[in-house]
């Protein structure tokens, strides 16, 4: 069993907290926060100790950290614990500066860093699954793909204010699932959003909908539908079209319990948001990062995935500003 520390308490850094704790080769030993309360809570339900940082990152007994603080730490967190030694698990995003980011990656990479970026999303089962009969050419070679995620509904204003912009904050998650499918890198990207949800958050200089168009380099094409209200639940759907057919995950729902009558059949709901939906992806990102401190695994997702995902997510935000394709 290995033990690991945990930087941040807040609702990510929860779930983190609670996967671990699950996982029979992970311990939860200590648990880094600015806000004490909040360190001393998390910790005491997994019978770990508050620490500072510094104690965490000096300690021979913590083989892996876990970055779940705010995103303006991720990156500097994240290469304190690599320079320590630590096999590296962060949030998403590793920054909202993509130069910065971009700039860090030669000394992760002389360090020979285990970090691993955590877009959870590659390890739900129905995503995962999707990829892997694409990529065993189920359905000939993929032309185009189509990725739908809706929230149920908007985040308070005062979280969008810092939240680096719905495409930093929400549809990076995308970005990197497009990369991932596509499989090959995009080479021009098209977006336009609007605000037509909250007029706080447009007065918060950000968009809460927005449509974006990738193209790689062999022409594939990839449309993301992105809005911060659904008005019907947590929309998660991947539509994937090749030139034998197409493959598509679907929604989960509460239960698969359907009542049929004469008025015709209705269904159970979609699942409320991130938290339950991608329950099981959550363990699994445990898991992975289990068998990267064995050295069982190398990180599914690395470091130059997190940068590639950084620049699409500011490449449609400049399109978006200036209404022009951006070309990578």
């Amino acid at each position: 069993m290995h033990d690991i520390a945990l930087i941040g308490a807040g609702r990510i850094g929860k779930i983190h907290a609670a996967n671990a704790a699950a996982n029979p080769r992970l311990r939860l030993a200590r648990v880094v926060d600015p806000f004490a309360d909040a360190a001393a809570s998390l910790a005491a339900s997994y019978g770990a100790q508050v620490s500072s940082l510094e104690d965490a990152l000096t300690d021979p007994a913590i083989k892996g950290v876990i970055v779940a603080s705010s995103t303006d730490t991720h990156l500097e967190y994240s290469l304190r614990a690599a320079e320590a030694g630590k096999a590296v698990f962060c949030e998403k995003p590793l920054d909202q500066d993509l130069a910065k980011a971009s700039a860090a990656s030669a000394k992760f990479d002389a360090l020979g860093a285990r970090i691993f970026l955590a877009f959870n999303r590659r390890f739900d089962t129905n995503f995962a699954a999707l990829q892997a009969r694409l990529a065993g050419g189920e359905v000939g070679s993929l032309e185009t793909l189509h990725i739908i995620s809706h929230d149920p509904s908007p985040p308070p204003v005062d979280y969008v204010k810092v939240s680096g912009g719905i495409f930093k904050d929400m549809v990076i998650h995308d970005f990197d699932m497009a990369r991932w499918l596509l499989g090959e890198e995009v080479t021009e990207v098209f977006a336009s959003s609007s605000v037509l949800i909250d007029p706080a958050i447009g007065e918060a200089g950000d968009a809460d909908t927005a449509k974006t168009i990738l193209r790689t380099a062999s022409g594939r094409l990839c449309v993301i539908s992105s809005s911060r209200r659904s008005g019907y639940g947590y929309d998660q759907r991947i539509e994937a079209f090749g030139s034998k057919g197409m493959i598509r995950a679907q929604n989960q729902l509460e239960t698969t319990v359907e009542t049929w009558g004469e008025a015709g059949s209705t269904g159970d709901r979609l699942q409320n948001f991130f938290l339950d939906r991608y329950a099981v992806a959550y363990a699994r990102e445990a898991d992975h990062f289990a068998d990267i401190i064995d050295g069982k695994a190398e990180p599914l997702i690395g470091y130059r995935d997190g940068v590639a995902a950084l620049a699409l997510a500011e490449a449609a935000a400049r399109s978006a500003e200036r209404h022009e394709v951006v070309r990578l």
